[in-house]
């Protein structure tokens, strides 16, 4: 009995062995899938907005959905809510970055940054929308210009 109960573990445990191997590969599409979360239109945000929220879905993927939203500028400046649009550039410099393509990319990244702060802002009118805009375009050269700085370079979020 001892012998028969022995060999019927055999195959659970080779199959708990194989599940507690080396760690599946990436699936091969992660670069588009990356790409098209990562772009300037209201669809790709909102594709990754919806991901983000269904991360374990995507685990297989890999990605780096670590933030820090807008690092030492604040998440709402006079009221205004950009931390969302910070933590996407966030999601898009780290994955990029792991996946060694962040200088082709970099550009494309800030202006999706822009393009998103810029919907934050198209919820205004008036006075605050130019506050707004005025706001979003100082995020915005404030990652064209120190986005490459040597804090980014060494991993940590634009």
């Amino acid at each position: 009995m001892r012998r028969r109960t022995s060999l019927a573990i055999l195959p659970a445990l080779a199959a708990l062995i194989a599940f507690a191997g080396p760690a599946a590969a990436a699936p091969a599409d992660k670069p588009q899938v990356l790409s098209s979360w990562t772009q300037t239109s209201a669809a790709s945000y909102h594709a990754w907005l919806s991901a983000r929220g269904n991360q374990g879905a995507w685990a297989a993927y890999g990605f780096d959905w670590s933030t820090d939203y807008c690092s030492s500028s604040p998440d709402n400046p006079f009221g205004f809510p950009f931390k969302t649009a910070c933590a996407r550039h966030d999601f898009g410099y780290r994955n990029h970055k792991a996946a060694g393509i962040f200088p082709a990319n970099k550009s494309r990244l800030d202006d999706a940054l822009y393009a998103d702060l810029k919907r934050v802002c198209s919820a205004y009118s008036g006075v605050k929308k130019g506050s707004c805009d005025s706001t979003a375009w100082t995020y915005y050269q404030a990652v064209k210009a120190l986005g490459s700085s040597p804090a980014v370079d060494s991993g940590a979020a634009a």
